[in-house]
């Protein structure tokens, strides 16, 4: 079992494929993407893993990037498995206040067995005058975009505290308010997660148990059936669906 944050694209040998041969996969930069798991890994993790290439590995980029620290204030804007993979992150990190934003009901008992402290269904003003209840009434130290849209990011710069630190890791749609970000000292981090740098402390928490991302896939179909699992999870009938030949 190999975690790589690179998709792989199934070949063939030269000559095609006969149904004697064996199907080959090429990865793309494969002696620096790859990362060897220590011997055939448990059933029962192989979700976790396939969870570290990509929402896990981005989920915890966002924490680190919005600063989160022992002792801090978190606000996770998102409850998708990016996001709810940012609540799993903000524990390890050192948060003592969890806060998740979800309107969803099986999101939101995930997000609390990931970590959260909290979570706030609500959202405009009076999202807002929860976050700050809940944060002595100045906002999250840190915050983590994790949808993207230009809703989602001026929501995220509100929930922070003057001089928070916001971690956008959502494929940006729209502009920041940068008036509300400069004139309150918050600062933004983003861009996309450098995947491999995280994999091999991510591997060992897996490994320990110390954390299972692989909650994330709540559905799990056949390979076939691949336009499905991208309808249901459009249609918020699934998290994130796990994909088997």
């Amino acid at each position: 079992m190999r975690c790589a944050p690179r998709a792989c694209t199934p070949t063939t040998s030269t000559g095609g494929y006969d149904g004697s041969q064996a199907e080959k996969i090429r990865i793309l930069n494969a002696d620096g993407t790859l990362l060897a798991t220590p011997g055939q890994p448990h059933a029962d993790l192989i979700p976790s893993l396939l969870a570290l290439s990509d929402v896990m590995a981005t989920g915890w980029h966002a924490a680190v990037s919005a600063d989160v620290q022992p002792g801090s204030s978190v606000v996770v804007v998102g409850d998708g498995a990016v996001g709810l993979s940012g609540v799993l992150a903000a524990a390890p990190l050192g948060a003592t206040t969890i806060i998740a934003m979800s309107r969803h009901a099986s999101r939101q008992q995930v997000a609390k067995d990931f970590g959260a402290t909290h979570v706030v269904a609500e959202r405009g003003d009076e999202g807002l005058a929860q976050v700050r209840e809940l944060t002595d009434g100045v906002g999250a130290d840190s915050v983590l975009e994790c949808v993207g849209t230009e809703d989602a990011r001026a929501q995220a710069v509100a929930y922070a505290r003057p001089g928070g630190m916001i971690g956008p890791v959502g494929v940006p749609h729209g502009d920041l308010p940068t008036d509300q970000i400069f004139w309150a000292n918050k600062g933004v981090r983003c861009g996309p997660a450098p995947v491999r740098a995280y994999l091999p402390h991510l591997l060992d928490l897996v490994l320990r148990r110390e954390i299972d991302p692989g909650r994330v896939f709540d559905v799990t179909l056949p390979l076939a059936d691949v336009a499905e699992a991208y309808a249901a999870m459009d249609e918020r009938r699934a998290i994130k669906v796990l994909l088997q030949p």
